[in-house]
């Protein structure tokens, strides 16, 4: 909630994924509810909620106080219509969460609008939720395409996506060894239990994958039978988008280059009790395992490989088989990542904090749970997130995306909140002052020193604040020369004072100007699992330094074999120009951008996974990649570039100057 207690607290807010502001005045001047109130009310419902400032005008990111004349025609206004099921599908909102606020003689409202919860999704506009149901991405409203809606409206009426009987399907179906490996654990945790003399149709029948109709006397194969313990090709017959990917990758990268993998090849069963097997194999095979007893007998698994179990089986319970994401699990040197398809069915705050339990696939979750795999409603998320805070590594990050698909992420660092070289640096730094310091702040400054330059919303999300309180935390240490901040306004960054950051200048040397009217964008923030299969290869061999003292007029240009610009400032290659590459190297580049080069019109989800296939492994500058996709410079950063830097997929080579017209992105890759 929103706390405005003065003209000072407004201008600290600035125009987000969850706040909006509006003017509200109406023509008369009076105050009337703006029309495109209500794509934003849709938008913040049927994504994480979000607050609209009526009486409030926004330019350039700046905040205006214009107030309300008639505040309570407004908010009758707005009751009116929220009740009105012709303009609206759901009243989500109660008279507390509409509430007045007088600054300096103006009144504005402050509107409070909740995420809708599964029952009630989607909230759209007029009667027809086709074209008309919206969600928030970054700082606007987007509708919702017609495939995101019928599955919003699945999600409705169905409790559980797997218990539905499958027509067609028979034993048959099922992978018999994967069925035996099952009853076999099943019968070694209850080795008097009933079932265990049963035939493999009534065991299936007794833990779901096999039910009959009441009503309709039909009997069959279930969903979660299916996936459970069928045949790779009888599940994709069934589900078309239905993926299983597995990737140990040797560094700490978001590069798709893997050690060990295990995917839908083919040469195993492909359904999901297998993989779990599999995976979880991999995911633990190297935990060390501490000598400790518990009633004399001797633990086999610690706190870490509890975590990484209840991880992967809440990836495959909670997956929206339907949806196009695919199931993809990731072991790194410094982290575990999972990502299911589907957005979580509630909010992940409270799905952190446990007791709140809404399983997409609940048979699935009774299926493992029958075998020792998974916790009781409501407590798995919380016993990963103990877990890894009993290692003191990095608090869990759990959260979900839009775009390209509907996703929901998972990401298990092993990596020291506070490690101790950062931590020494700051305080030869700072002396004394650091340690005065309050955690938060501490933590900023731990996260500025590792990654060079933080932004307002990572700030967000390494502390958990308000926009407001995260706005403070950063004004403070500027002011007592903590940080330093770099291009005002919305895209601001912030560093620590004297950092060296990179300047277009010195990669390129002078003679490079501004783009006008050009806008900035948002920096970096912290890495996600890559969504695109495509990766480019890295560069070879080591940077060379740069001349010693000749300045930017003396500067050497150095080259990889690609052709590509190498330089000491910048942490990886630069294609800064199509025309230095290597002729085989740019061809294949041109092989990958051939098809939004030979189509007048493409698909933005389509242009912006082929967008980070390119930038993956060296930065390219904006122009370049225009020129490779076949479209105008300016109009391919607005509308494509600058959407992925917000996103926090790409970041840029030279934060501190968003708009130069040698900017040059890369994907986002973990610290």
């Amino acid at each position: 909630m929103i706390e405005l207690q003065s003209r000072a607290d407004l201008e600290l807010l600035r125009e987000s994924i969850d706040l909006e502001c509006k003017l509200a005045a109406g023509r008369d001047g009076q105050g009337a509810l703006p029309e495109d109130f209500w794509p934003t009310y849709s938008a913040f419902a049927n994504t994480n909620g979000g607050v609209v400032l009526l009486g409030v005008r926004e330019k350039k990111g700046q905040f205006r106080l214009e107030g309300i004349v008639n505040p309570a025609k407004v908010r009758q206004e707005l009751f009116d219509n929220l009740n009105n099921r012709q303009k609206v599908s759901a009243n989500l909102l109660t008279d507390d969460c509409v509430r007045e606020v007088v600054l300096e003689g103006r009144t504005l409202l402050v509107v409070d609008i909740p995420r809708a919860n599964r029952k009630q999704r989607p909230v759209h506009l007029t009667t027809n939720p086709f074209g008309h149901t919206y969600r928030r991405l970054n700082e606007g409203d987007r509708s919702i395409a017609d495939e995101d809606v019928r599955r919003m409206l699945a999600e409705q009426v169905e409790d559980s996506r797997d218990d539905r009987i499958l027509k067609g399907y028979h034993l048959e179906d099922l992978c018999p060894e994967t069925l035996r490996a099952y009853r076999q654990v099943f019968a070694n945790r209850e080795p008097s239990h009933p079932w265990n003399t049963l035939d493999d149709q009534e065991f299936l029948r007794q833990i779901g994958g096999w039910r009959r109709d009441r009503e309709t006397g039909v009997g069959g194969l279930t969903l979660a039978g299916l996936l459970m313990f069928g045949w790779m090709t009888s599940i994709q017959e069934e589900l078309p988008n239905y993926m299983l990917d597995y990737q140990e990758r040797p560094e700490a990268k978001t590069e798709l280059r893997w050690l060990d993998r295990i995917t839908l090849d083919g040469k195993w069963s492909g359904n999901l009790y297998d993989f779990y097997r599999k995976v979880y194999l991999k995911l633990s095979g190297e935990l060390k395992v501490p000598f400790a007893l518990e009633k004399g007998e001797r633990k086999d698994e610690t706190p870490v490989h509890v975590a990484l179990r209840e991880a992967l089986a809440n990836v495959l319970v909670h997956a929206d088989y339907s949806d196009r994401a695919s199931v993809l699990v990731v072991k790194r040197p410094d982290m575990f990542g999972f990502r299911n398809p589907g957005l979580m069915r509630v909010p992940p705050e409270i799905a952190i904090r446990g007791g709140e339990h809404d399983c997409r696939n609940r048979t699935l979750h009774k299926m493992f749970r029958l075998v020792g795999v998974g916790e009781q409603a409501g407590s798995g998320i919380p016993k990963i997130y103990d877990g890894w805070g009993g290692q003191h590594w990095r608090t869990p990050a759990l959260y979900e995306r839009n775009e390209p698909y509907n996703q929901t992420l998972l990401e298990l660092r092993m990596v020291d909140l506070l490690p101790e070289d950062v931590l020494a640096a700051l305080r030869q730094q700072f002396g004394t002052g650091f340690d005065a310091l309050q955690r938060n702040e501490r933590l900023t400054l731990a996260a500025v020193a590792s990654e060079r330059t933080l932004s307002h919303a990572r700030v967000m999300e390494l502390t958990g604040l308000h926009p407001v309180e995260a706005t403070r935390l950063l004004q403070g240490l500027m002011r007592n020369g903590f940080l330093e901040s770099h291009n005002p306004g919305r895209g601001a960054v912030y560093c620590l004072p004297g950092s060296a950051l990179p300047r277009p200048e010195e990669v390129f040397g002078d003679g490079f100007g501004y783009l006008p009217n050009s806008s900035g964008h948002l920096p970096d923030s912290s890495g996600h699992l890559p969504s695109s299969s495509g990766h480019l290869p890295d560069s070879s061999g080591h940077f060379p330094p740069l001349p010693a003292a000749g300045g930017l007029v003396d500067r050497v240009e150095q080259r990889d074999s690609q052709g590509r610009l190498l330089t000491e400032i910048l942490d990886a290659p630069v294609i800064d120009a199509l025309k230095h590459l290597d002729k085989t190297y740019r061809a294949q580049l041109e092989v990958i951008a051939q098809v939004p080069r030979s189509k007048g019109k493409l698909e933005p989800e389509e242009m912006r996974e082929l967008i980070l296939i390119l930038c993956r492994g060296h930065y390219v500058t904006g122009t370049s990649l225009a020129e490779l996709v076949g479209r105008s410079a300016e109009a391919f950063r607005k509308q494509h570039l600058r959407p992925l830097v917000q996103q926090g997929r790409l970041k840029f080579a030279f934060p501190t100057t968003p708009t130069h017209e040698m900017q040059a992105y890369r994907t986002t890759e973990s610290e």
